[in-house]
C-alpha cells in the first residue's frame, strides 16, 4: 500500500509583472507534484510556465476547486491515499488564505497528509506590513456586506472592535466596488481613525497609504477596478 501523498501550497504571483516575488525553492515542490488543484486552471498553467518554461502541462492531473464540493475533496483525498504529491495552487498570492484550497488543506489534515506551506507573497499580510498599523493584533474580515447600509453598520461595529482592543481590522473589496467602500469608510469612521489603502501590491503601480480618516477626506482617492486591501485602526 502507497503511503500517503504530501500536500504543497505553492504561492504564485499577485501580479504577473512580480514573478520575483517567487522564492526559487518553489520550483522544488512543484517538480515533485504530480497532481495540481488549482483555483483557476488557465492562470495556474500560465503561471507555472514561466517558472519553469520547459513543463509538459499534459504530464501532470488537473483539478479545478470551485467551492472545493463534495467530489472534489473526495478525489483528493484518494490520490493522496494513493501517495500522489499534490500541489494546490490559488488565483492570487497564498493558497489556504482567503481561498477555497483551505477545504482541501482541512481534508490533508484529517487524514494525517504532511502540508507543506510555501512562502510567498500574500496581499493581506504585506498591506499590514506596509500599513504602520498594529501588527500584534490584527482580524482579518475578508468582505463587507454589498449593501451600503448594513456596509456603513458593519464599518462602525469594525472600527469600535478595533478601539476596544487595539487591534488593526483588514477587508477586501471586489475591485469595481472600491471607490464606494472608501466613500462609506469615510463616511462611517470618526475623523482619527486611521485607514490604509493599499492597492496592486507588488506591481510596478504599487501604492500603500495610510492617513487618518479626516486626512483622507482632504485628499480622496480613484481606485475603481484596481486589486485593494483596505485597513482601519481606530485609537
Amino acid at each position: 500500500m502507497s503511503s500517503i501523498g504530501n500536500v504543497y501550497l505553492i504561492p504564485t504571483v499577485l501580479h504577473e509583472d512580480a514573478l520575483q516575488t517567487i522564492p526559487a525553492y518553489v520550483l522544488y515542490a512543484v517538480k515533485n507534484c504530480s497532481v495540481f488543484f488549482v483555483e483557476n486552471e488557465k492562470t495556474a498553467r500560465r503561471f507555472l510556465k514561466k517558472i519553469w518554461k520547459e513543463i509538459v502541462i499534459d504530464d501532470y492531473q488537473w483539478y479545478t476547486i470551485h467551492k472545493a464540493e463534495e467530489t472534489v475533496q473526495h478525489e483528493f483525498i484518494k490520490l493522496l491515499k494513493e501517495g500522489k504529491n499534490i500541489g494546490i495552487i490559488s488565483e492570487a498570492g497564498c493558497p489556504a488564505i482567503a481561498d477555497p484550497g483551505q477545504i482541501l488543506v482541512a481534508a490533508a489534515q484529517k487524514i494525517n497528509a504532511v502540508v507543506k506551506p510555501l512562502v510567498g507573497p500574500n496581499s493581506i499580510l504585506l498591506a499590514l506590513m506596509a500599513s504602520g498599523m498594529n501588527g500584534q493584533q490584527f482580524i482579518f474580515n475578508g468582505y463587507l456586506p454589498i449593501d451600503s447600509v448594513e456596509r456603513k453598520k458593519k464599518i462602525k461595529e469594525l472600527e469600535q472592535e478595533s478601539f476596544k482592543k487595539n487591534c488593526t481590522q483588514i477587508f477586501i473589496e471586489t475591485p469595481y466596488r472600491n471607490n464606494q467602500l472608501i466613500k462609506d469608510l469615510i463616511e462611517s469612521c470618526k475623523s482619527k481613525t486611521k485607514l490604509c489603502i493599499a492597492v496592486n501590491i507588488t506591481a510596478s503601480t504599487e501604492s500603500i497609504i495610510t492617513k487618518t480618516i479626516a486626512q483622507w477626506k482632504q485628499n480622496t482617492t480613484d481606485i475603481h477596478k484596481q486589486l485593494a486591501v483596505f485597513l482601519i485602526h481606530a485609537t
